[in-house]
């Protein structure tokens, strides 16, 4: 059972919260724990928790970093806290893998030209499941 910390878009903007959703689901039908699966939850609004939680999120969410497996990070929206959720998880050593459509948008160079980042490009959600199964198998237990 691994410790998966899954990224999202929240501030960003929330539309594609379904697809997170989804992804989380998957990964926990797989026997897996999110820590953050909260991202997924369909009430959660881009405001949620302004504005005198900022500190305490960021606590939490490093917290929950630094106890996690692995990251999962899906970087379709762009989301400035997504990003640094990235560097903190590189900082610790903690692997880091980038899902992103990419029919809908091109990922910043800083993120596709660190090589620390494991990058992976979809057309099709459908793509997503069996390389999220992937990663769960193989990385740090």
């Amino acid at each position: 059972m691994k410790k998966v910390y899954f990224a999202g878009s929240i501030r960003g903007g929330r539309q594609d919260a379904e697809l997170y959703k989804r992804i989380i689901q998957h990964i926990q039908k797989q026997g897996h724990v999110v820590l953050t699966e909260h991202v997924g939850d369909l009430s959660l609004s881009k405001t949620e928790g302004l504005p005198n939680r900022e500190v305490a999120i960021y606590e939490q969410d490093t917290a929950w970093l630094r106890e996690s497996d692995v990251v999962i990070a899906e970087c379709t929206t762009p989301s400035l806290g997504v990003g640094y959720e990235m560097a903190y998880a590189e900082r610790f050593g903690i692997p880091v893998h980038i899902f992103y459509d990419s029919r809908r948008v091109h990922l910043s160079a800083m993120l596709t030209g660190d090589k620390y980042f494991h990058i992976h490009r979809y057309s099709a959600e459908e793509e997503i499941f069996p390389i999220v199964d992937e990663i769960l198998g193989q990385e740090r237990p």
